[in-house]
């Protein structure tokens, strides 16, 4: 069983940022933990391109992607990204939701969905 990544997408510049603090935390999380950020203006099908790129180096079978505002462009390309593959998807992602996300992403993808949802609310 591959542990569980974590794809961040939001709008720019939080993806990133939410990011560098996990690096903070946990420097050995680099290649565990990627962000795409939706610029202003970019249109939704040039994210969803960037995206499936990062899905598919993360693995979309072991995949959480953290979203920010339900319904908004990056949750919206989010949704469109999990649908259909084994990525799982949460919106709503905070710093203690990332970091809980983080810190079990040995476990398996179901569990860490779990820990991440706790940890975010």
């Amino acid at each position: 069983m591959s542990p569980t990544r974590i794809l961040i997408i939001a709008h720019a510049p939080l993806a990133h940022a939410l990011r560098e603090c996990a690096l903070h935390v946990f420097p050995d999380c680099g290649d565990s933990v990627a962000a795409l950020d939706i610029q202003p203006r970019q249109p939704p099908e040039e994210s969803l391109a960037q995206a499936c790129i990062l899905l598919a180096q993360l693995g979309e079978d072991s995949t959480l992607v953290l979203t920010d505002v339900f319904g908004a462009t990056p949750c919206n390309v989010a949704h469109r990204l999990v649908g259909g593959v084994g990525a799982r998807l949460v919106t709503g992602v905070n710093l203690f939701m990332l970091v809980r996300a983080v810190s079990y992403r040995a476990e398996p993808l179901d569990s860490v969905v779990a820990r991440a949802v706790v940890g975010g609310t």
